[in-house]
């Protein structure tokens, strides 16, 4: 609908505008539902009144011949107990194929497009997609378009699909039938086809009653996975597959009491003429609109996908900096927190701290920070808490381990060699969390971070990184002479980081990418870098060389290794500006140096 039509109201979200008001068509089918409703309750009581006065001008009393029934006591528990006999075993079989969807009011969801947080495209798009659902019969009778049905949401967990749904529904003031695929699943032969049906029955009847309806299945490839052969029981996924593609084209199916009336012109058409029969008019579809939503779009059925069905699909992307910012400041607006978190500048670095993070991941980032204010008897939130939440959710709660002093030393020179390359190569990079804490199976890490939102890498930031991963062993060999076994993970990042660059990014002396190789047993790409000897060889230069270098760097910078290992043996733990304040007091000019090195590297 164009916002300049006549009649027409629009409330803006966003960059787009949902219709409002009783001009859209699903609020104008709901008036008229309403209103057949009373005439019908009205025709009931002018019925049963007008029996009640002829009963009373008749016979002053019930109409003769009518008698209640009486019944003897001494059957009743008899009686009760076929009853329950009746329920226990007919109940199981009569229930098995009810649809197993929860109904959602309008009124019973707290969910607006306002409170989708971070994700404006989505928002946009479930908007257009909404005032067509809104406005379909206008969209269909005067413009000639099919309104759409279905719609796919896709895109990682977390990401908000079930929240826009909500949203979906609760704007447009229609029931919301949520369900879960996997409770279409039944034990008895031939009930899952039977729920997805009573789901859809159930879907036409509201919409019918109530102007519209959406209806939301979630993880849809339970239901809709690819049909792999023909040879598969009917009750299998192929069953399901094609009971759910035939359902999604019954919108336009009659209800029942539409059905008898069919049948009755049908009779009475059979005994006259063909000029004279009487003329039934055509079922209008069911204003439905089917929401799926799948982190596996790839495992679904190409038929599921086609025009007609799920024709648009709507990708749920991981907000950006900017959208986890917007997201955090509506989180925060909601929690208790101190007054620090609310500086812009703080605000940006827990946006810029929580990359990858989805919505659902942030909410319970903060709500973890909580638990941490509470356990030190704060009933606000600081950064610091959010620092632990975050360790806590990545990495795993702290465990107390009593080290041995040797092995205390070596995780403290390990972890130190790490923070100490990171600081003079990451150029672009910020230092977290260093820690000799065991978390997981972790007995010290360093956590570092992009400083702005990156999506690709150079041939010089990843060389970076595999330097950053040497860190750990080159400090154990300067500093205790040789390294211990605590070095295998690091070693196998950096080996992955080098048969990347090799194998699959261009970046050795051969320009094939190994990632195309079709070989058997579907080995990995580092797999597939090794077994070709000269990409082998290239990988072992390449590791070599940058842990010579790494070396070198620690040599040089002796004093920062054992300024942040001294540290770390006294307070075990250093997060953020502490462990900046710690290198640059160790050395006067030590950023300076480390700068010049940057630059001339």
């Amino acid at each position: 609908m164009s916002a300049s039509a006549p009649g027409v109201r629009l409330r803006s979200i966003g960059q787009a505008a949902v219709l409002s008001g009783p001009v859209s068509d699903v609020a104008r089918a709901r008036e008229r539902a309403r209103r057949r409703r009373l005439r019908s309750l009205a025709l009931a009581l002018i019925v049963l009144l007008a029996a009640i006065s002829v009963r009373d001008a008749l016979y002053g009393g019930p109409f003769p011949g009518v008698h209640v029934p009486s019944a003897d006591a001494r059957y009743l528990p008899a009686a009760l107990l076929i009853a329950v006999l009746v329920l226990v075993l007919l109940g199981p079989l009569l229930g098995a194929g009810r649809s197993p969807h929860v109904l959602y009011r309008p009124g019973e969801i707290d969910v607006r497009f306002e409170d989708v947080r971070g994700a404006g495209t989505v928002v946009d798009e479930a908007v257009k997609t909404l005032n067509l659902f809104l406005a379909h019969k206008t969209f269909h009778e005067q413009m000639g378009g099919t309104p759409r049905r279905a719609i796919l949401f896709e895109g990682p967990p977390g990401t908000g699909k079930t929240y826009v749904a909500k949203a979906m529904a609760a704007e447009a003031g229609v029931p919301f039938l949520f369900v879960s695929a996997s409770a279409f699943q039944s034990m008895f032969y031939g009930q899952t086809n039977r729920k997805i049906r009573s789901y859809f029955r159930a879907l036409r009847s509201y919409a019918r009653n109530e102007g519209g309806a959406i209806g939301f299945i979630e993880e849809i490839d339970a239901i809709g996975g690819a049909r792999a052969g023909m040879g598969m029981r009917s009750e299998g996924i192929s069953g399901v597959v094609n009971e759910l593609l035939v359902q999604l084209q019954s919108f336009d199916q009659p209800r029942l009491s539409r059905r008898v009336s069919g049948a009755l012109v049908d009779l009475v058409n059979a005994w006259l003429p063909a000029g004279h029969q009487l003329r039934k008019h055509p079922v209008a579809p069911a204003n439905i609109l089917v929401v799926g939503a799948t982190n596996r779009a790839g495992d679904l059925d190409p038929a599921l996908l086609r025009p007609g069905r799920f024709d648009r699909r709507i990708y749920f992307d991981l907000p950006s900096r900017s959208g986890r910012r917007e997201i955090l400041d509506y989180y925060l607006a909601r929690k208790a927190h101190e007054a620090e978190l609310d500086d812009e500048q703080r605000r940006d670095a827990l946006a810029a701290m929580t990359i990858g993070y989805s919505p659902a991941m942030l909410e319970r980032l903060l709500d973890e920070a909580l638990v941490w204010a509470l356990r030190r008897g704060a009933e606000e939130l600081s950064l610091a808490d959010v620092q632990q939440a975050k360790m806590t959710q990545e990495v795993g709660i702290g465990q107390p381990v009593e080290y041995t002093d040797q092995e205390r030393l070596a995780i403290a020179v390990h972890e130190s060699g790490h923070a100490t390359v990171a600081w003079l190569v990451g150029n672009g990079r910020k230092l977290d969390v260093l820690s000799i804490v065991k978390r997981g199976g972790a007995l010290g890490l360093l956590l570092h971070s992009d400083t702005e939102e990156r999506f690709t890498r150079t041939r010089d930031e990843i060389e970076a990184l595999i330097q950053i991963a040497f860190g750990g062993m080159c400090a154990e060999e300067i500093f205790l002479g040789a390294a211990g076994s605590g070095v295998a993970a690091d070693l196998q990042a950096a080996t992955n980081a080098a048969c990347q660059m090799i194998g699959s990014l261009g970046m050795g002396s051969s320009l094939i990418s190994l990632d195309t190789a079709d070989v058997a047993g579907g080995r990995n790409l580092v797999a597939k870098v090794l077994a070709v000897e000269h990409a082998r060889e290239e990988v072992e230069q390449l590791l070599s060389r940058l842990k010579s270098s790494t070396l070198a760097l620690l040599e040089q910078h002796r004093e920062v290794v054992e300024a942040l290992r001294d540290a770390l043996l006294e307070r075990h733990e250093l997060v953020g500006e502490e462990i900046l304040e710690v290198i640059e007091s160790s050395l006067p000019g030590v950023r300076h140096r480390a700068e010049e090195l940057r630059a001339t590297s």
